[in-house]
Formats: C-alpha cells, structure tokens, sequence
C-alpha cells in the first residue's frame, strides 16, 4: 500500500543559486513597480474621464497600490537576508505531495517522519 505524504524540497545555497534566487526576486519586484505605474495611470484615466470624482474608487485604487508596496518590502527583505545567509545553506523552496509505500510490519514512527528532497543546483544531492 501507499499513502500521500507531504515532501519537503530544500534548496542547498550555493553561488549559482543565490544569483538566481536573487535574479527571481528582482524580476517580481520589477513586476510589482510596473504594476505600480499602470495602477496610477489606470487612476488618472479614470479620474480624467469621470467628472464626479469617486472616493470608493480612490480607495481601492490605494489598497492595491499599499498591497503591491509591501509586496515589495517583503522582498528587499528576503533579499537582505538571502545576502546574509552563509554559502551551504538550506533552503526550504516548496512542499510537494509524494507516495510513500508502507507494508506490514513497518514501524509507523519512521512511516510519519518527514521526508525532505534536498536540491543543490538542480541537482537532487540527498533524500530523507
């Protein structure tokens, strides 16, 4: 018999991948700037076109433009610490579910332990 499991996918920081995490992280923040621009230009359209100025409308428009700001406070700050964090590191990337195959007589303690894959530059390097 097999049961689905939770797996977790670690990540082993080398040069290589801190550059791509890094690279990641600024391409979703740059995204986030673009959605920030196209956010005030959509607003100023919109404020231009209607003559009766809508403070519900305004106030969406701000709660988007507050979302998408801390969006990216949260990603300088991974990128402040993922400047700080040692060559060797493990990373936690994702969870994923996978089959574990369990028999008669196998110790239920060891069955439940967690199972983690652990990746070092797109290679699996060790299973758990």
């Amino acid at each position: 018999m097999e049961i689905i499991q939770k797996v977790t996918v670690k990540q082993i920081l080398t040069d290589t991948s801190r550059q791509k995490l890094l690279d990641r992280f600024n391409e979703r923040k740059s995204f986030l700037q673009q959605e920030l621009q196209q956010l005030s230009f959509q607003l100023k359209r919109l404020e231009k076109n209607q003559k009766s100025h809508s403070v519900l409308l305004e106030q969406q428009f701000e709660k988007e433009r507050a979302a998408r700001i801390e969006k990216m406070k949260i990603l300088d700050f991974q990128i402040e610490q993922l400047h700080t964090l040692p060559i060797g590191s493990e990373l936690m990337e994702k969870e994923i579910e996978g089959l574990v195959p369990v028999h008669v007589g196998d110790v239920w303690e060891s069955v439940q332990q967690e199972k983690s894959i652990i990746v070092k530059d797109g290679i699996i390097v060790e299973i758990r």
